[in-house]
């Protein structure tokens, strides 16, 4: 990877992974793209270039490839699962309208693919524990339709035409950076947002609900890792499950309390959100990713608790 464009830098994954990249790559080298309505600010707007990259306008993404020479496209404009169920029209052509868009500008400029799917693209056919790396994948959600059509489209143009696409299945990502975005698995980063401002918690998920998760600094260094692999060990491509824990409600929250002992936590569950919890897996199988780009997480529920913690508490002053 010489020179980088992040497509939707300003969202979830992207705001820190753009300054990741910039630390790895040097900070002319990655363009930050962004819509209008969520421009960069701060360090990611001060630190490198930036362009108005809308993934729906194929010329746009086209210009800004040129301009740079870029060879790799992080390709992460999506909207997160409870959204996308309440805009599926916008769900599917941001998911696939823009990916379509973006294969093509690499197929005719000569550019390496990077599109993240997630735990939502299994259904409740699928496997709950440890679900394999190949399954059935039937999704109920339009978040989990994108991500499936997604992998698959990724693939073909690999197949079909050698555009060298990658990706990884991320479970739910947890971070002391960007705030909740409206995903399932957002109550995961709510419960230390609220301890450390108000001591209380209020969680839209009912206990005993299992899914996996991952501390956002595991997740931004797959990313880059997977891109970075010899094409030559790859069997698989789009997608590769990754994992680090996989957790309850209840169970983050006795962490955070060992912590924060006076959290106070109630249940008020949010049906939609709970019916795509249920329909997600408990858990995944990532051995191909650690045989096939030696992946491996850093993070566990206690390290990554009190990494939150300690970084949000210095953050609000308390």
């Amino acid at each position: 990877m010489k020179n980088i464009l992040i497509i939707g830098s300003t969202g979830q994954i992207g705001t820190e992974l753009a300054m990741a990249l910039r630390k790895r790559y040097g900070n002319d080298h990655v363009v930050a793209g962004y819509i209008p309505s969520m421009p960069p600010k701060g360090e990611l707007l001060e630190s490198g270039p930036a362009e108005i990259v809308d993934i729906t306008n194929a010329q746009q993404i086209a210009d800004v490839v040129k301009k740079y020479q870029v060879d790799t496209i992080y390709n992460l404009a999506a909207l997160l699962s409870a959204v996308a169920e309440q805009k599926p029209q916008l769900a599917w052509q941001i998911g696939l309208g823009g990916l379509f868009n973006t294969l093509e500008v690499a197929r005719e400029l000569g550019c390496a693919v990077f599109t993240p799917s997630s735990i939502g693209a299994f259904g409740p056919e699928t496997p709950k524990d440890k679900t394999p790396q190949d399954t059935i994948q039937r999704p109920k959600t339009m978040y989990g339709v994108t991500k499936v059509s997604g992998e698959l489209l990724s693939d073909y143009y690999f197949k079909r035409f050698g555009v060298d696409t990658r990706s990884v299945r991320f479970p739910g990502l947890i971070s002391n950076v960007a705030p909740p975005g409206g995903g399932t698995t957002d109550y995961a980063v709510d419960i230390y947002y609220a301890a450390v401002k108000e001591g209380k918690f209020t969680c839209p998920i009912k206990p005993g609900t299992y899914m996996d998760m991952m501390y956002m600094p595991d997740a931004l260094r797959a990313c880059m890792d997977l891109m970075e692999a010899d094409p030559s060990r790859l069997v698989h491509r789009n997608s590769f499950n990754i994992a680090a824990m996989s957790f309850a409600p209840e169970e983050i929250a006795a962490a955070v309390k060992k912590l924060m002992p006076e959290l106070e936590v109630t249940y008020e569950v949010d049906p939609l959100r709970q019916g795509i919890a249920e329909s997600w897996p408990n858990s995944l199988d990532d051995s191909c990713a650690r045989a096939e780009w030696d992946w491996k997480p850093e993070y566990d529920l206690d390290s990554m608790s009190l990494d939150m913690i300690q970084t949000l508490k210095a953050r609000f002053g308390k």
